[in-house]
């Protein structure tokens, strides 16, 4: 259950993100799961990778490196998808920050509504 309310969620988020930057636009709410599930399955198997891979440049940039790797993966969603389109590397830079403290937030939200016993 858990799991099932933080995806809808974070689909939420998404569309939250079309609303509040235009870089941004999802076309429907059934565009947003599909992107919010293609977004989890970037960020669980393809972004380890990449930070991996760039830990030297991520070291050298004090970890700033690693909103590129963010933007990045949002790009890489919106290009598998034809329902979340984004406008460019800047706009994918600034809809991953706006969706990355909407998750952080869920996950507080997320945390209160089904406490660990």
């Amino acid at each position: 259950m858990k799991i099932l309310v933080r995806w809808l969620l974070l689909a939420g988020a998404l569309l939250l993100v079309a609303h509040l930057y235009s870089g941004v636009e999802v076309t429907s709410f059934s565009s947003a799961l599909l992107a919010a599930f293609v977004l989890g399955l970037l960020n669980t198997l393809l972004r380890p990778v990449l930070v991996l891979l760039t830990l030297p440049v991520t070291v050298l940039s004090l970890g700033l490196f690693l909103f590129v790797i963010n933007a990045l993966t949002f790009w890489a969603a919106a290009s598998l998808l034809e329902g979340l389109v984004v406008k460019g590397f800047w706009a994918a830079l600034v809809g991953s920050l706006i969706y990355s403290l909407c998750g952080m937030v869920i996950d507080v939200i997320i945390e209160r509504l089904f406490p660990q016993d």
